[in-house]
Formats: structure tokens, C-alpha cells, sequence
């Protein structure tokens, strides 16, 4: 355990860090992080470093002489992930740093999009996850039931996606904890991260997470922005909270700090490394394009060509520590630095002065203190970063009198805290060499001022309270009195919520259509369809809305409710029951007309088993598995899709349900199309508003089709939900308050005299007669079962009244 941490106290036994390699580097985040999991007993999950031959091997144990933070790691305590060499490259080179770090530093030029590197992030974010719930099935053999649920907290962007599955493996193996996140580098706005191809994984692997933590209040607004801009979470800006999945979760700005009082002893005890009487512009940073290096220089020349007076006197010292050198854009800076530096030399040196002092490699920590130390201005300029540890240290090492002067990008994190630093865009050439100027000919006074200020909030914000900051925000620490507590659920959905987004949509004139799934969406999921009963709260609010004249309802489901004067659609739509009593039977396919019970017979004697079962709703199948044990689910799953898929059927996912469909160009989508129009008339957009609210993979089809022209909601408990939809609610409770909303809104209109587009229910109006075809004479259709009645099997006459 490093000497220079004070205690942190562990209000759990256990921790487990996931990160992307295990290192000795005693740098600000392992400082922090390890000694914590050190004395908690806790494991560290990471990818070691290099790739070995035999993945068995256990990490070594630390030399006893090792004082660096992550000496008391015992190699029992670290869990490994070892990746295919080639996978790993494309993961970590190709995913997070040719596509993750130019797009989060808001250079979306830079970055290039492949799905090759997508998938193989997604494989390795899976690596990780299954190694952490190895770890915390460990933790949880041996912990008591009254202990509190372990920690797991997940760091940075190569590791977005692991959380939801370590959620979700955790539920499966009823293993408790609480999961963190953190991320180290910016997030970018809403126009940036929407060009990411798959932003929805992202955020929503995120959002497993009971805390998502950054660096600054800005990154966590982009962060909630996204959320209900990409996935159309529920969101409290106010408080910093995205409801998702049925949970609430926090976003918390928690500024990292540097182990302050190490760098003040580093500082104290560095030997001299200037000797030169010229002042000192210190520059530390990997060589990136992030960090602003080439701005940089071109201030600097711009400095000694404005004002010449600091000709001979002022020096740039600038350090780049080599970064991804075999990557062409990385080698293409190295070159461009070379050169600028070579021009910049050669067109100012004289013979006892060269303007600039390049350092390409590393250098060791106490010579980087006393570079801190000794310097007179420190640039820390990029042009986008996520904290910038270097402002930090640079300010705990400043111990001479009179201290240096600290010039901060404001497109670094550590630019919106440490305001007595000089604020420089790096972007302005001209105006960055006048702070430059500025900075050197600032008066001693003033220099002590700032730096006391800055010094002061360095050493009480250092990494121990970050730590501690994490840990109050994942509630494990108690907050001390006078310290501003944050609300870390949200509150009830309200009609309030609603009236945002709907009020202007449906307006004061238009006819309002409600489409609306059953299962899920108006009543609660069942562990049996038959068990799924309509709440009688939402049947009283449905009955009035029915009885209103500027509202029409259908159902988009088997289950008829028995409301009068709604529209019922069975089986995705291949079967509607219109209020006048007409019918549409979406004819199938005459080869099918024997299969659906083959299908049937096959199911039942092959997959059900085990609380398995299939629905027979004559047009189609549906195989539920439900209630059946989650270690049999993947092979008895497997086997029912392949018998769907045999029979000729479709199989589409459903809630812990396999649907087989007939081969139909039919579903939901172009059932509510048919639905309207024959409601409405062909111009039905023009003067009708559509919501539509529906909880299944069956209801993306509509909300598809109906994308740009209809208010759109899914209604989901689950953590990882691709949905075209514009909103998310999390229950149906959520459904019903919004149905609420639509009876207050609409019983606000004042009445009219009459009606032209709703269907009269004395079937006034125009008749359209449509004829189906006797299906047992067509070469195509044959017989469908019909979810409300007999079968079909006569030309059946439906009539539409439309005016």
C-alpha cells in the first residue's frame, strides 16, 4: 500500500474493480483505486498486459520490496481476461481508440466506424463481464446475508457495454451487488454521439450501472441528453436521473483528484534538473492529437515574434510521451512535431539559446516533480480532454516562491474547476501567445494569490475524496451533515410527464387514435396469457375514453376486453374485429392449412417440458418458456426455433416466447396502417393523431411503420431494449397515467356538432364493401382460424362506413 494514502474507510468487504489491464503504474487512478479493493479484499478484474501462450497462468505475486499501490494485490485476487491476439486488436485498437477516443474528444472526422470492431468490442466487453461474475460468485460463497451486496465498479469507454450483463448474470445466479461506472474521458453532446452506429447499445450498457459517474456537470448533461434523446428514457435533468429498465439510475459529476500529498514529497525531494537561468513554459502530454500540440507550438513562435523581449529568456520545454506509434495518424503528428519544432529552432536560435527543448519518450516521476517545480508557466492546452492530471500535479509541486502560473484549456475538465488558473483557447493562436505573455510578466502577488487558491482546492479535492465522493453516490458511505444530498430515485410517472410531448401533438382539433397493445402494455406480463387481466382502473378510464367523439381505440391484440365500440386485432393484426361487427382475415398461404397442427404436435412432444407450453391461436403458434428453469432455456429454445423454422414458419422473439408465424408480408405495422385507413379514409394523417404504446419485439413493426407520423411508446422492465420508439415507460401503470392524461386533455375541447370522421355507430354514412376470398377455392389462401368465432370458410362481406 502506497505511504502517502490516508485511510479510506470500506463501509463493504468486498470491492471489485473491472479496468482494462492490471498494471504498477502509481498514477492517480490505480493510487486511488487499489488499496481500496487491497483492504477490502476485493478482487481486480483486467486484461494483464500482454498476451500468454497458457491463459491458465496465474498473475505472480509482488516482489515484497514493491511499494507501488497494487503491490498487496495477491495474484488469488486478480481474474485475468485473456483474449484471442487478434480479436483483442481489433477490440482495443480499432473499437476504442480509432472510434471511441476521436468521437468522445468531439473529432468525429477522425473516427472510423466498422462493425468488424464493433462485434469484437461487444465480444470482449462479454469477456470481462463473465470473469467479474466468476469474481463476485467468489465474493458472495463466503459473505453473510446481513453484509451489504458487494461493489463493482466498471471504468472507461473500453468497457461500456459490461455491465449489463454483469446485471444481468447476476440476477440469473441470484447473486446481489451494486455496479458502478466511471469515465475518464469526455461525453460527447447529442449531434456527436448519434453518429455512432450503435449509440443505443452503448448508452444502454451504461445505464446496467446503479451509478454513472464523470468528471464534470457538463459530460453528465450530454449523458442525460443522450438518454432521453436516443432511447427516450424518462429523465430528470435537475437531479441527474434516467429511469431505464424499471430502475432509476444516478449521473453524478465526481472530478477526480491526484494523491496530492505524494507529489508535495516528490516535489520536496527531486534534485535539481534546470540548470539553465532561462525562464521555463513547461508542456506534459502523450503525443496525441487531443492535446493541442501543434496549437501549441504556433503560439509559442507567435509569442517570440510579438514580443522579442522574451528572446533568450524564456524557454518551451514540452515532453510527449510516445503513444500508439504504430498507428499512421500517431506516426504523421510525430513527424509534424519534428518539423515544427525544427522550424521554430531554426529561425529563432541563437548561439547560448535554442526557443524550444523537445523530449520525445518518458521521463521518471521525480524528474517530472521537478519540472513541476522548477517551472515558471505550465501549458496545459488540448483541445478537448476529459480532466487532464498534469494542471493538477503540476499545481501540487509548486513549492518555490514565487510560485509558477497555470494555463488550462476550458475544453479540459480541470478548466471548469480550477478558475484562478489563466483560461487559454487553444484554437485563438494569437490570443493563447498573449496569455502566454501574460503568464510571464505576471506580478509575484498575484501568482501567490492564484496559486494558493489552487493549491488549497487541489488538497482537499485530492484521490481520496474522489473515492470517498464514489462511494457516497453508490450509497455505501454516509454523507456528513451540512453536504448537499442529491435525490437518487425518481419520482411516480404524472400526467405532468405527458403533457411536454403530447399536448401540442394532439392539439386542440384533431381526432385522436389510440393503438394500443394488451399483454405488458395495458395489463401486467402473466406467468399465463389467460392470467393477464385488465386492471379495473384501466378499463373504467377505457370505457370513457371509447364514449368520447373524438377518440378511437383499438387494440392491437387477441384478448378482446369487452368494451363495446373498439377495434380488436388478433394474431399481429391477420385477424381484426371492427365495433360494427365486420371482420378482416387475413387470408394464408393453402399449404399452411395443415401445418400449424403438425406444429403443434411437434412442440408439445419435443420442447414442452418443464413448465413449458404452446398457445394455440389458430393463425399462428406460440411457444412460452416462461416458467421454465434458465439453465434449460438455451438448448430447449434452440429446438423449438429450429422446429418453427423446419415447419416453414417465421420465428420471432417475444417475452420468454417464440411466435411462429406464417410466411405473410402481414404484422403489426400493416395492421394498424389497414386499420386506420379503413377508420379514417386514405388521408387519414392529415386529420387524425396516433398514439401508439406497445411492450413487445411484435410492436416494433408498427412503430416502424408508423415513425414520424404517430406519438410512439414501449413500455419495458428489461435492460437492453432496441426500440423505435420515441419514448420509453417503465410499466404499465406509466400506460394508464398516460391514458389519463389523453381523458384530461381531451375533456378540455369544446364540443362540436358533428363528427365526419369518426364511424358512425348507427353505421351512417358511406359502406365499403370488401370481399375476401373463399379461401377453400383460392390456389393461394386456405382456411384461417378465427380468434373471435368459427372458422372461416365462405366469402365473408366486411363493411366500412366512411364519409
Amino acid at each position: 500500500m502506497s505511504p502517502f494514502l490516508r485511510e479510506v474507510e470500506i463501509p463493504w468487504r468486498e470491492h471489485i474493480v473491472v479496468m482494462i489491464r492490471v498494471d504498477r503504474d502509481p498514477g492517480g487512478l490505480v493510487t486511488a483505486v487499489a488499496p481500496v479493493v487491497v483492504r477490502g479484499g476485493g478482487y481486480w478484474v483486467g486484461w494483464p498486459g500482454i498476451h500468454l501462450e497458457n491463459p491458465d497462468e496465474l498473475i505472480p505475486e509482488s516482489d515484497p520490496a514493491d511499494r507501488t499501490p497494487t503491490a498487496g494485490l495477491r495474484s488469488d485476487k486478480v481474474r485475468a481476461v485473456h483474449v484471442d491476439p487478434k480479436v483483442f486488436d481489433s477490440y482495443y485498437n480499432g473499437c476504442c481508440n480509432n472510434t471511441f477516443w476521436p468521437l468522445f474528444h468531439s473529432m468525429p472526422d477522425r473516427a472510423s466506424f466498422s462493425a468488424e470492431h464493433w462485434k469484437n468490442y461487444y465480444t470482449v466487453n462479454k469477456e470481462f463481464a463473465q470473469k467479474t461474475l466468476s469474481a463476485l460468485a467468489e465474493v458472495s460463497k463466503d459473505q453473510s446475508p446481513e453484509a451489504g451486496p458487494p461493489l463493482v465498479w466498471v471504468h472507461d469507454y473500453h468497457l461500456m457495454l459490461a455491465s449489463n450483463w454483469i446485471r444481468q448474470g447476476a440476477e440469473e445466479m441470484n447473486l446481489r451487488c451494486k455496479l458502478g461506472f466511471f469515465l475518464h474521458i469526455p461525453f460527447p453532446p447529442w449531434d456527436i454521439f448519434r453518429l455512432f452506429p450503435w449509440s443505443d447499445e452503448v448508452l444502454q450498457g451504461m445505464l446496467g450501472c446503479d451509478m454513472v459517474g464523470f468528471h464534470i456537470q457538463d459530460y453528465c448533461l450530454n449523458f442525460v441528453d443522450c438518454c432521453q434523446r436516443r432511447l427516450g428514457c424518462r429523465v430528470d435533468r435537475k437531479n441527474m436521473l434516467v429511469e431505464h429498465g424499471g430502475r432509476t439510475v444516478r449521473v453524478r459529476p465526481l472530478p477526480i483528484g491526484i494523491p496530492f500529498d505524494r507529489f508535495v514529497l516528490l516535489a520536496q525531494s527531486a534534485p535539481k534538473v534546470i540548470s539553465s537561468s532561462t525562464k521555463i513554459v513547461l508542456g506534459v502530454d502523450r503525443l496525441d492529437y487531443t492535446k493541442g500540440l501543434v496549437h501549441r507550438l504556433k503560439a509559442f513562435e507567435m509569442l517570440l515574434e510579438k514580443h522579442p523581449e522574451h528572446l533568450e529568456k524564456v524557454t518551451l520545454l514540452q515532453i510527449c510521451v510516445p503513444s500508439r506509434t504504430d498507428v499512421k495518424e500517431y506516426q504523421e503528428l510525430k513527424e509534424e512535431m519534428d518539423q515544427l519544432v525544427g522550424r521554430i529552432n531554426g529561425r529563432f536560435t541563437t548561439p547560448n539559446w535554442s526557443p524550444i527543448r523537445y523530449i520525445y519518450g518518458c521521463v521518471s516521476q521525480d524528474e517530472l516533480a521537478a519540472f513541476y517545480r522548477d517551472a515558471a508557466v505550465a501549458l496545459v492546452t488540448p483541445l478537448r480532454d476529459g480532466m487532464n492530471l498534469v494542471a493538477k500535479e503540476f499545481v501540487a509541486c509548486q513549492i518555490n516562491e514565487p510560485p509558477g502560473v497555470l494555463i488550462v484549456s476550458p475544453f479540459a475538465g480541470a478548466g471548469e474547476m480550477m478558475h484562478e488558473a489563466l483560461i487559454c483557447n487553444p484554437y485563438e493562436i494569437g490570443a493563447a501567445a498573449e496569455v502566454i505573455h501574460r503568464a510571464l510578466t505576471m506580478p509575484e502577488d498575484e501568482r501567490q494569490l492564484r496559486m494558493n487558491y489552487l493549491r488549497r482546492r487541489e488538497k482537499i479535492n485530492d484521490v481520496n475524496f474522489w473515492m470517498r465522493s464514489f462511494l457516497k453516490a453508490m450509497g455505501s458511505l454516509i454523507y456528513e451533515d451540512g453536504e448537499e444530498t442529491l435525490p437518487t430515485t425518481m419520482q411516480p410517472v404524472t400526467m405532468d410527464d405527458f403533457e411536454e410531448y403530447l399536448a401540442k401533438y394532439v392539439g386542440t382539433k384533431h381526432k385522436l387514435a389510440l393503438l394500443l397493445d394488451y399483454d405488458g402494455t395495458l395489463a401486467p406480463i402473466a406467468p399465463h396469457p389467460d392470467l393477464a387481466i385488465l386492471p379495473p382502473e384501466t378499463r373504467n378510464v377505457l370505457e370513457r375514453l371509447s364514449n368520447m367523439s373524438d377518440v378511437y381505440i383499438a387494440i392491437i391484440s387477441g384478448r378482446n376486453v369487452g368494451i363495446n365500440d373498439i377495434t380488436y386485432a388478433g394474431n399481429h393484426g391477420l385477424e381484426i374485429l371492427h365495433p360494427d361487427g365486420s371482420r378482416f382475415v387475413h387470408p394464408m398461404p393453402i399449404e399452411f392449412e395443415g401445418k400449424v397442427s403438425d406444429l403443434l404436435k411437434q412442440l408439445q412432444e419435443q420442447v414442452c417440458r418443464d413448465g413449458a407450453w404452446v398457445e394455440n391461436k389458430g393463425a399462428l403458434l406460440t411457444f412460452h418458456y416462461r416458467e421454465t428453469p434458465i439453465e434449460v432455456r438455451p438448448e430447449m429454445v434452440g429446438l423449438a426455433k429450429q422446429l418453427i423454422e423446419d415447419a416453414g414458419f417465421r420465428a420471432g422473439r417475444a417475452h420468454c416466447a417464440i411466435e411462429a408465424k406464417p410466411p405473410v408480408q402481414w404484422n403489426k405495422g400493416r395492421a394498424s396502417l389497414y386499420i386506420l385507413r379503413t377508420a379514417f379514409g386514405v388521408d387519414w394523417e392529415e386529420r387524425v393523431r396516433i398514439i401508439y404504446a406497445g411492450d413487445d419485439v411484435t410492436d416494433e413493426d408498427a412503430m416502424e411503420a408508423l415513425k414520424g407520423m404517430a406519438a410512439t411508446f414501449r413500455v419495458t422492465s428489461s435492460q437492453i431494449v432496441r426500440t423505435a420508439a420515441e419514448r420509453r415507460l417503465p410499466s404499465t401503470d406509466s400506460v394508464l397515467t398516460m391514458l389519463k392524461w389523453v381523458e384530461r386533455h381531451l375533456s378540455r375541447r369544446k364540443p362540436r356538432e358533428h363528427n365526419p370522421d369518426r364511424r358512425s355507430r348507427n353505421n351512417s354514412g358511406i359502406k365499403m364493401e370488401m370481399s375476401i376470398p373463399d379461401v377453400r377455392r383460392s390456389p393461394s389462401p386456405s382456411p384461417s382460424a378465427d380468434r373471435y368465432g368459427k372458422r372461416q370458410e365462405r366469402p365473408c362481406t366486411m363493411s366500412v362506413n366512411l364519409v
